[in-house]
């Protein structure tokens, strides 16, 4: 794992956008229900010509008001957007959800003060309106915390305009309503209006690609009703000044998934503020802002972190017998680690905290969540004499930690273990996993690491330097009859071979297994197969196989055709964007080699081969390599794909796609047979 994280603060940077030097933004007024006539002659143009609907305009407000029933501020967030639905795809559109949030404790929560909603169409050259319906409403409970109210409107088709105004009302002030200026529709204009009062100090983040214009931002004179209650019984307004800032975003272009990211939320254009301090009249300055040491504070303190880590019963009861004698300390740290893997199933669950209180009982359960498997590791290893530090991460699926402390934006921990000088980053959860082999997910290109000992907190990399390789070997003989029989053999490293020994694993016996395989390989019978090393996860994973492939060549008069890389060559480009402004992360590098032999009859002869190639990226940083060679009725095929970093920037994206659009035509081409 490399130490050096510079690369990754700097793509980090490349995210957040830039109030950039443009044309200014005029602020702009709707009104519900108001549609002109030329709504619905509006177009979609250049790379969003085949969206499924345009935003026509998206428009918010956040304000604060005092609650009658708790003298305390609460937020008010109100919506106004409009759609235009595109084509039969954009039906969706007409589908409408607001997530809503409810403590279990305290009785806080967010309620819907009004929703409105239509559908309008063009009839016989007249607007004709169809509003919600109250059977067209529908709660859906999530879980104890979260509802989420559904809508749904009549009579939507090509060409409909839909319409949404609603309103909530929030009791949760800490997190503000995030907005977003980019959707997976194009937007022509959004805007998102917030007032601030003076007793409340948040901190905007602004995310994304897409430039917003900061178009309005001054100190404005407010009040506040201020109820009576059980402390005063005096009600009345007092008078306030106010922050109101006014964002805004023109001609959006929608956000298109692609391969190759962590979460789409990493990349789409937003803004999102979070209480840093409050100052109210009478009351103290009271600091929100967090810091690394304060964050290390917490978690030592923590019953479900830092004490937890410290309760060594387990441990100690455990070792001798695990440990015996051994006193080197890489095969102590096997031991553990294994032991640990062995023992815990992990039940799907990401957490920084454990859900128990010792590793007693995370044991005695015999399964956890993140926290629970990794933290009693690294409890364990303390104990048996290794030196080891959680690491704190957010995984690929929870988004990019924004860099600064914040302990809500990390949702999952590992183990980092300084064993003979050397260091390791280890993961429990999964039998598969070997040392310095964490899972995809957890490859999020940095993680904290936390030492409560000496209350400090440092950026570790948790890149991956070393391919995965993927390695396909054919020794084939072609008949006459053009049928192939041979031998396969398939080797594999790394996160190829963990990906692989999962889908073994899951697989019901090696019957099903072998199905699973060869379902999009026709043709294919396999006889003989054999698995090696699928449980010693430091090992090569290998199979062999006995094979005979039939229906892969093509007959033309006394021509056969056959493309020499059978099921394994790459037949889209995963690259379709005209451009991509956020970058292609793979996770890992990886590493490709098809290599297959093919005895042909002495009847037949090479009639046309593909001519060799080889295409790279600047610093060799990715290449492909296609080699042809023959000797008597033997031809050999030579594939490779190498992929050498982990993320590319968006200026890399274009040489990319040309790299696959080469790797895609040179292994679609064919070997050309011709019998005497």
């Amino acid at each position: 794992m490399k130490k050096n994280v510079v690369l990754f603060f700097l793509l980090l940077a490349g995210t957040t956008s830039i109030y950039a030097q443009q044309k200014p933004i005029s602020p702009k007024t709707f009104k519900y229900g108001k549609i002109e006539p030329a709504e619905f002659e509006t177009k979609v143009s250049g790379a969003d010509s085949a969206a499924r609907g345009i935003k026509l305009f998206d428009v918010g407000r956040c304000w604060f008001e005092v609650s009658s029933k708790t003298g305390s501020f609460v937020h008010k967030f109100e919506r106004h957007v409009r759609y235009k639905v595109m084509n039969k795809t954009g039906y969706d559109l007409a589908d409408f959800e607001i997530p809503l949030y409810q403590s279990t404790t305290g009785g806080s929560e967010e309620k819907l003060e009004f929703m409105d909603a239509a559908a309008y169409n063009m009839e016989n050259g007249k607007m004709v309106v169809s509003k919600i319906t109250k059977d067209a409403k529908f709660s859906e409970k999530k879980d104890k915390n979260r509802s989420i109210k559904k809508f749904t409107l009549p009579n939507v088709k090509e060409g409909t305009i839909v319409e949404y105004r609603y309103k909530i009302v929030s009791d949760f002030i800490f997190e503000l309503p995030t907005w977003y200026f980019q959707s997976s529709v194009p937007t022509l204009y959004s805007e998102f209006d917030i007032v601030i009062p003076e007793y409340l100090k948040y901190k905007p983040a602004v995310n994304g690609y897409v430039p917003i214009q900061q178009i309005k931002k001054e100190q404005i004179n407010t009040s506040y009703y201020i109820p009576s209650t059980g402390t005063s019984t005096s009600a009345g307004n007092i008078q306030a000044t106010a922050l109101e800032v006014k964002y805004a975003a023109e001609n959006v272009p929608a956000i298109k998934k692609e391969a190759f990211i962590t979460t789409v939320e990493d990349y789409i254009s937003k803004i999102e503020y979070e209480l840093t301090a409050t100052q109210y009249p009478g009351s103290m300055y009271k600091d929100f802002s967090s810091s690394w040491p304060k964050i290390v504070k917490e978690l030592t303190e923590e019953d479900k972190f830092g004490k937890f880590l410290s309760r060594n019963g387990y441990s100690k009861s455990t070792l001798p017998a695990l440990l015996k004698e051994e006193k080197d300390p890489e095969l102590k740290t096997e031991l553990i680690f294994n032991y640990v893997k062995n023992n815990l199933k992990w039940n799907d669950r990401y957490g920084i905290y454990t859900s128990s209180n010792n590793p007693k009982s995370v044991f005695e359960q015999k399964s956890g969540n993140t926290a629970d498997i990794n933290l009693s590791l690294c409890n364990m290893l303390n104990e048996g004499g290794i030196k080891a530090y959680p690491v704190l991460i957010s995984t690929r699926q929870n988004g990019t930690h924004p860099g600064y402390p914040l302990l809500s934006k990390f949702n999952s921990v590992i183990v980092l273990a300084e064993v003979a000088g050397k260091t390791h980053l280890l993961d429990a959860t999964d039998k598969h996993l070997a040392s310095d082999l964490i899972s995809t997910e957890n490859l999020c290109h940095q993680g904290l690491k936390v030492d409560p000992e000496n209350q400090v907190a440092e950026w570790v990399s948790l890149e991956e330097s070393i391919p995965s390789k993927n390695n396909i070997y054919y020794s084939l003989t072609l008949g006459e009859d053009n049928k192939l029989t041979g031998m396969l053999f398939l080797s594999y490293t790394k996160y190829a071979a963990l990906r692989q020994r999962s889908k073994y694993t899951a697989a019901t016996n090696e019957a099903d297994y072998l199905k699973d395989f060869k379902k999009d390989k026709s043709g294919l019978e396999i006889s003989n197969y054999k698995i090696e090393n699928l449980n010693s996860p430091n090992e090569l994973l290998t199979e062999t196989m006995n094979v005979t492939i039939e229906d892969n060549t093509e007959e033309a008069g006394n021509l056969t055709l056959l493309s020499p890389l059978l099921f394994d060559r790459t037949k889209e480009n995963p690259f379709k964007l005209e451009e991509r402004n956020y970058p292609v992360d793979f996770a890992y590098p990886i590493e490709e080699n098809f290599r297959i032999t093919i005895e042909f009859p002495k009847s037949y002869k090479l009639e046309k081969l593909p001519a060799n190639g080889k295409v790279k990226l600047p610093n060799n940083e990715a290449s492909f390599t296609y080699l042809f060679a023959t000797e008597d009725n033997k031809v050999s095929i030579t594939s490779k794909i190498n992929i050498l970093k982990s993320v590319f920037s968006a200026e890399e994206y274009h040489s990319l796609k040309e790299l696959f659009k080469n790797i895609v035509e040179k292994q679609a081409q064919q070997i050309v047979f011709k019998k005497s």
